[in-house]
């Protein structure tokens, strides 16, 4: 992953008086998954839209496989793939017939057949879209988003109103997307499912990034320091340790035995909340409809 397929540099949405995006910046490698996360409201989604091309920047550089999304034709958009939260209804044809259809929109599109089995819908490639359950239809969306042989993929909240088996399953499939090269950008309010997918989350609140970095590594070492709770003479107690095991040894030496105690290591979504608790009160992402309808004719 040595070749940035996107590239943001003091990226701004303005409207009017309010900064929606303000000085944002970040890379994303080819072949990497990269999840932005944030609340409603954070920027993330004109920050997204930006990338797509569907919204033009107010001030920054962008580029996105090279070109300027808001100057980009139709050979670029070719090699993009978008999975909005909701593409509408398509039910009048069926499974094959709706993604051979996109199929033709494409220069360079994958084979039908390989694309149903790769969403896991070969044994509803002959059902009419309507009939689907929810979980099948995402995964039409999927298919559609794909066909193409995208570069690079958006997936804007992919597994909402997904039950948890349908959504492992889910993810199991966009595993196997990036396993074979294709760029994502997720956007999602599960953490888990960012955690479980992403090489690198990005966190925006009030239009600005506050944290980028691995799964692993998000927020910093001081972040993810373990905190120790425990109760001693009815009193709730909490320490924070980089060494958990021989804090809790030396509590037992010095009081005896505590009561309820507990060893908390930060997980992704402890640190999310934690900035966004911090962030809360900052602008919001709603653009006027008129902007939003001028920007969407392009």
């Amino acid at each position: 992953m040595n070749e940035n397929v996107v590239q943001v540099r003091n990226l701004r949405k303005i409207y009017g008086d309010r900064t929606v995006v303000d000085d944002v910046s970040f890379d994303i490698a080819r072949g990497e998954t990269f999840a932005l996360l944030g609340p409603n409201g954070a920027g993330k989604s004109t920050t997204v839209e930006m990338l797509e091309g569907f919204r033009r920047r107010s001030g920054g550089d962008l580029r996105v496989l090279g070109a300027d999304p808001a100057k980009a034709g139709l050979d670029w958009k070719a090699r993009i793939g978008v999975v909005l939260q909701g593409t509408g209804e398509l039910g009048a044809l069926t499974v094959r017939e709706q993604i051979r259809q996109f199929a033709g929109f494409y220069p360079r599109p994958r084979d039908v057949d390989d694309v149903i089995r790769a969403v896991g819908l070969h044994e509803q490639a002959g059902m009419r879209v309507s009939k689907l359950s929810g979980g099948q239809k995402r995964r039409v969306d999927v298919a559609l988003g794909i066909v193409g042989t995208p570069d690079l993929l958006f997936l804007d909240e992919p597994t909402t109103g997904f039950d948890p088996e349908a959504r492992r399953e889910f993810w199991t499939m966009i595993r196997g997307l990036a396993a074979d090269g294709t760029t994502i950008v997720l956007t999602t309010h599960y953490l888990e499912e960012a955690a479980y997918l992403a090489d690198r989350v990005g966190i925006i609140v009030g239009g600005t990034l506050r944290a980028i970095g691995p799964v692993g590594s998000i927020g910093g070492e001081d972040a993810r320091t373990p905190r120790v709770r425990w109760r001693h003479d009815g009193v709730q107690h909490e320490a924070r340790t980089d060494e958990p095991g021989r804090f809790v040894a030396d509590l037992v030496a010095r009081e005896g035995e505590p009561q309820d105690v507990e060893i908390v290591r930060p997980t992704l979504e402890d640190i999310y909340l934690g900035l966004v608790a911090r962030g809360a009160d900052d602008t919001t992402d709603v653009a006027a409809p008129h902007e939003i309808a001028q920007e969407g004719s392009r």
